[in-house]
C-alpha cells in the first residue's frame, strides 16, 4: 500500500479513537457513579463505611458535612464520620419467667441511644469510639440487660492492610463479636443493652479462606453512676475460629473457644468454669432451599465437676421466588442438654454463651438449655418494605430432672425434677417495616401456652408485645 494512503487512514482513524475512548471513558464513569451508593444503616455501626462521600454528588442529605469530615484533602480515605442511633421500643409482658417469680404483668418503655465517632487516619489506621445510654422506664424490674445509663460501649483501634495475598486486619479495645445466626456469640442486640467485650482480635482473608481469632474479657453492666462497666480476669472467652467457602459460596466453619468465669452457679454446679468448646457450621443455599446447621459440644469443669454438654441448631427453607409475596416455608429444630442426673459428679447443663434474644423471640420465654424446640414458621414480603413473619412452636426439655430455662439460661423455679418433658407451645407474629433509609419499625407478639409442669411450679400461659422503632443517622 502506497504511504500517502497509510497516512490518509491514520489521519482519518485517529480521530475516531480519541472519540471511542473518550466515550468508554464517559461509560466507565457512569457505571462507576451507579455503583457507588451510600451504604446502609447496620447494627453495628462500626461495619459502614462512609468513605463514599468524599464524592462531593453523593452528600445529598441535611448533616452529610458531619457524615464525612476530610482529615487529609489529598487523602479521601482519610476523615471522620459522625453517627447516631435511637431506639424506643415498647413491651408488655402478662408474665416474665411463666409468672413463677411472683412478678406481676408488666408494661414498660426501653430506650437506647448510641452516639459514635469513626476517625479513620488512612486507608489502614482507624479509631472507633462508641457511647450508649440504655434505659427503661416504668419496669418494676430492672436487670442490667434493661438499663445502663451512659457509658462507654466500644473504643477500639482497628488496623486493615490488603495485598496480592489477602487482607489483614487487627483490633484492639472494647469491641462486639456477632457470629452467623448469633445462637451462641453475638451482640446481644434483642435486649436493650448490647454486649461488648474487651479484647484483641485478628483476622486473615485469603480467597475462600477466612481465619481469625481473639482473647477478650467480656464487659460486666453496672448502672450505679455513669463509666461504670468494667471487665476482669474473673470472667473471660477466647476464640480460633476458620471458615471456608464450599461448593460456590456455602459457608463451612468451625471454632474453638475456652470460656472462664470465676463462681458459676447451675442447679447441681458451683465453683469456677472453664468450658472448652468445639464448634461446627455449615450454611448455604441453591435451587431456592436455604439452610443453616450449627452444632456445639462443651467439656470442663465447674468447681469439681466435669462438664459435658452439648447443643444443635438447624434452620432450614424454600422460598418461592416466581410467587406474589415470595413466600418461604421454614422450619428450625433446636436441643440442648441438660443434666440427666443430680449429684454424680457431671454437669451436663448446657451453656448458651452469649445468645442473641432474637433467635426465638424477644418475649424471652425460651432459653436455650435443657432444650428441644420445633418451629414451623412462614415469610412472606407484601412489599419490598414490610417483612411478615408467622410461626407456631413445640417445646419440650431435653431432660426432666433438669429444670425449664428462659433466656437466656434462667431455671424457672420448682421445674427441675418434677412433671413432664412437655413444657408448651407458643404462636408468634412479627411485621419489620423499613418507613426509609433510617427509620424503620417492627411489631412482634407471641402467645406461649404452657403445659402441666410449669402450671405445677405455679406458672401460667404469657403474652408478650413489643412496639419497636429505631432511627439511625
Amino acid at each position: 500500500m502506497p504511504a500517502w494512503i497509510e497516512t490518509r487512514i491514520v489521519r482519518t482513524l485517529l480521530p475516531l479513537l480519541a472519540i471511542a475512548s473518550s466515550v468508554h471513558a464517559a461509560v466507565a464513569a457512569d457505571a462507576d457513579d451507579a455503583t457507588a451508593k451510600r451504604p446502609a444503616i447496620q447494627a453495628n455501626r462500626w461495619a459502614e463505611d462512609w468513605s463514599v462521600l468524599a464524592d462531593p454528588r453523593l452528600r445529598t442529605e441535611a448533616f452529610d458535612g458531619l457524615k464525612y469530615i476530610p482529615l487529609w484533602a489529598t487523602d479521601p480515605k482519610s476523615y471522620v464520620s459522625l453517627g447516631a442511633t435511637l431506639r424506643e421500643r415498647f413491651e408488655s409482658n402478662s408474665a416474665a419467667a411463666f409468672g413463677t417469680s411472683n412478678t406481676p404483668a408488666d408494661s414498660y418503655l426501653l430506650q437506647r441511644l448510641q452516639v459514635h465517632a469513626d476517625v479513620h487516619f488512612d486507608e489502614n489506621w482507624r479509631a472507633f469510639v462508641q457511647l450508649e445510654d440504655d434505659r427503661a422506664f416504668d419496669k418494676l424490674n430492672v436487670s442490667s440487660v434493661d438499663q445502663d445509663r451512659l457509658d462507654l460501649r466500644l473504643a477500639f483501634i482497628e488496623y486493615v492492610n490488603t495485598t496480592a495475598a489477602g487482607t489483614f486486619k487487627a483490633r484492639a479495645g472494647r469491641q462486639d463479636f456477632a457470629f452467623d445466626l448469633q445462637r451462641f456469640v453475638s451482640s446481644r442486640d434483642g435486649p436493650n443493652v448490647r454486649q461488648s467485650f474487651d479484647a484483641v482480635w485478628a483476622d486473615w482473608e485469603s480467597g475462600a479462606w477466612r481465619i481469625l481469632g481473639f482473647v477478650s474479657r467480656p464487659v460486666q453492666y453496672f448502672d450505679v453512676r455513669p463509666f461504670d462497666d468494667t471487665s476482669n480476669d474473673r470472667f473471660k472467652f477466647s476464640t480460633l475460629r476458620v471458615e471456608r467457602k464450599v461448593f460456590g459460596n456455602d459457608e463451612l466453619s468451625g471454632y474453638y473457644s475456652l470460656y472462664e468465669r470465676s463462681d458459676a452457679k447451675y442447679l447441681n454446679a458451683r465453683g469456677d468454669e472453664q468450658r472448652h468448646i468445639l464448634d461446627i457450621r455449615f450454611a448455604g443455599k441453591g435451587a431456592g432451599f436455604d439452610w443453616d446447621l450449627e452444632a456445639m459440644g462443651q467439656a470442663g469443669q465447674v468447681g469439681t465437676t466435669d462438664v459435658r454438654a452439648w447443643a444443635v441448631g438447624a434452620r432450614t427453607g424454600y422460598t418461592f421466588s416466581d410467587a406474589t409475596w415470595q413466600p418461604r416455608i421454614g422450619l428450625q429444630l433446636d436441643a440442648a442438654s441438660g443434666d440427666r442426673r443430680s449429684g454424680d459428679g457431671v454437669v451436663e447443663t448446657f451453656n448458651p454463651l452469649f445468645p442473641n434474644g432474637y433467635y426465638f423471640t424477644l418475649g424471652g420465654y425460651t432459653g436455650y438449655t435443657n432444650l428441644i424446640h420445633l418451629k414451623p414458621a412462614i415469610f412472606v414480603n407484601p412489599t419490598d418494605r414490610l417483612k411478615v413473619m408467622a410461626a407456631v412452636a413445640f417445646q419440650w426439655r431435653q431432660t426432666t430432672a433438669d429444670a425449664i430455662y428462659v433466656q437466656p439460661n434462667v431455671p424457672v423455679a420448682g421445674t427441675a425434677g418434677t412433671g413432664s418433658a412437655w413444657t408448651g407451645a407458643y404462636g408468634q407474629l412479627r411485621l419489620d417495616y423499613a418507613f426509609n433509609d433510617h427509620l424503620t419499625g417492627a411489631i412482634e407478639a407471641v402467645h406461649f401456652a404452657v403445659g402441666n409442669t410449669i402450671l405445677g411450679a405455679g406458672g401460667h400461659t404469657s403474652n408478650y408485645l413489643g412496639v419497636q422503632l429505631q432511627y439511625g443517622w
